[in-house]
C-alpha cells in the first residue's frame, strides 16, 4: 500500500507539525491549506529540500465540493491516500454562547465537523475494501474540550469535537471490517498560535498550573500521537479516541 497522506489544515501549528513528522517517516504529504498559502509553501519547500515529498493543496474543506477536488488533486499527484488526517480547526473568538455570533457558530461547526465529515466520505471511498480500495487510516484532531465542555471559552466549539468523537467511534465499526482504522488523537492545551487568534495570547500561561503535568503539551507530540494511530504499532486501534492532554 503506497504511504501517501492528507494532512487538511497542515501548513501551521499541529498540522505543521504532523506533515513534518509524516515526511520524515516516508510518507508523500499533501499539505491542505484554506487561507495561508505562504506557509504552505515555505513548508512545502523545507520538507522536499530535506528530502521528502509535499506538495500544498488549497480548499476549503468545509465546501464538499472542494473537497472531491482536493482528493481528486491528492491522487492524481500523489497517489491514492493511505491516511487522512482530519486536522484542520478553528475557535472563534472566546466568549460565551450568549455573546457569540452565529456566523461564527456556523463556521467553526463547518470546518471542525462537517469538514471532518466530508473528508472522511470521501476518504472512505478510496480506502474501502467495498469501492475497490486497500484500506487505509483515518486519524481525526479532535480536543479534550468535547469532554470539558470549554464554559465561558467556546462551548461550540466543544460541541463541534464531540461530534467528532462520535463519528470516529461510529465510522469505525462502519468501516473496520472493509480495512480502515478510524481513530482520533484529543489534545489539551497546546502552545500554538491558536490561542492568540481565539483572543487571548496568554491563555496557556493562565492554564498551565491547571494541568497536572503543569505545562501545555506541544504540536510535536501531539503529531507524535497521531502518526502512530497511523502506524502498524497501532494495528488494532479502532475507535479510540487517545487522550493527550498531560492529565487535565
Amino acid at each position: 500500500m503506497s504511504k501517501v497522506m492528507i494532512v487538511t489544515g497542515g501548513s501551521r501549528g499541529i498540522g505543521a507539525a504532523i506533515s513534518k513528522a509524516a515526511a520524515a517517516s516516508d510518507y508523500a504529504v499533501a499539505v491542505n491549506y484554506h487561507a495561508r498559502a505562504d506557509d504552505a509553501d515555505n513548508l512545502v519547500r523545507e520538507i522536499n529540500e530535506q528530502g521528502g515529498t509535499a506538495l500544498a493543496i488549497k480548499a476549503d474543506i468545509s465546501d464538499p465540493a472542494q473537497v472531491k477536488v482536493l482528493f481528486e488533486g491528492v491522487k492524481s499527484k500523489l497517489g491514492v491516500p493511505s491516511v487522512l488526517v482530519n486536522n484542520a480547526g478553528t475557535t472563534g473568538k472566546i466568549c460565551r454562547l450568549d455573546e457569540v455570533e452565529a456566523e461564527t457558530m456556523s463556521r467553526v461547526l463547518g470546518i471542525n465537523t462537517m469538514g471532518a465529515l466530508y473528508c472522511s466520505q470521501e476518504a472512505v471511498k478510496l480506502m474501502s475494501s467495498k469501492h475497490g480500495g486497500c484500506g487505509g487510516s483515518i486519524v481525526t484532531v479532535s480536543s479534550i474540550a468535547a469532554r470539558l465542555g470549554s464554559p465561558g471559552e467556546y462551548v461550540w466549539y466543544a460541541a463541534s469535537k464531540a461530534a467528532v468523537d462520535a463519528m470516529t467511534v461510529g465510522l469505525a465499526k462502519e468501516v473496520g471490517g472493509e480495512g480502515i482504522r478510524v481513530n482520533a488523537v484529543s489534545p489539551g492545551i497546546i502552545d500554538t498560535e491558536i490561542h492568540a487568534l481565539g483572543g487571548e495570547p496568554g491563555r496557556v500561561d493562565r492554564i498551565a498550573p491547571a494541568i497536572p503535568m503543569k505545562r501545555a503539551g506541544t504540536a510535536q507530540e501531539i503529531a507524535n500521537a497521531v502518526l502512530w494511530l497511523c502506524s502498524d504499532q497501532a494495528s488494532y486501534c479502532n475507535g479510540t479516541i487517545l487522550d493527550c492532554s498531560g492529565g487535565r
